[in-house]
């Protein structure tokens, strides 16, 4: 009887190995995927960083502070599997003179699915410095507008039916206009999960 040396042994165990793998790979693709179709809603929670700089001098780039995200919230409607049209909601709260302020925006934007389970996501829209809900008072009521750019990217980690969970990073940048010709410009940067209904 002809016996098999130790190396070809590992071979063929790892061979088999591979191909279970193989199998138990594409049965969990079938089971993960997402239809994509109709409306789609998405909230997400994480923290970051904003920096905001004011023509009156209050605040500089150079102070960053860290941040909860209010949370951001996205409605969009998907055009095809691949590409939904959005409108998103980003935005932070931050600390100036005792006072908690919110600084973000309503973007209308654009979401693509680059592979199966990676998204971007940017768009152009209105920015919006007001006072944090639950710290409206005398001296903290003024809402200021202007204008924002967003950008953003996400990873599916787990989809079942119509639900998917991802792993986000949002860059949002915006202008808001104050009184008397000045205006304060905001930077910020998250990372956060995201809760994506499709």
């Amino acid at each position: 009887m002809k016996t098999l040396n130790l190396s070809t042994l590992k071979l063929i165990v790892l061979a088999v190995i591979y191909f279970f793998s193989l199998t138990i790979n594409a049965q969990n693709d079938n089971l993960n995927t997402t239809s994509r179709q109709g409306f789609m809603f998405e909230f997400s929670l994480g923290a970051g960083v904003i920096s905001l700089e004011d023509s009156a001098g209050l605040q500089s780039f150079d102070d960053s502070q860290g941040a909860f995200t209010f949370p951001d919230f996205k409605f969009g409607y998907l055009l095809n599997d691949k590409l939904a049209l959005t409108v998103s909601m980003p935005g932070m709260i931050y600390d100036v003179a005792d006072f908690d302020r919110h600084f973000g925006g309503f973007v209308p934007s654009v979401q693509y699915w680059v592979k199966d389970c990676w998204w971007i996501h940017g768009g152009v829209g209105l920015a919006l410095d007001s006072p944090a809900l639950y710290d409206i008072k005398d001296g903290n009521k003024d809402w200021n507008f202007g204008c924002a750019v967003m950008a953003s990217s996400g990873y599916e980690i787990y989809k079942k039916k119509n639900f998917a969970l991802n792993i986000q990073s949002n860059v949002f940048m915006g202008r808001a206009f104050l009184d008397g010709d000045a205006h304060r410009d905001a930077v910020t940067f998250n990372l956060g999960l995201g809760f994506s209904w499709l």
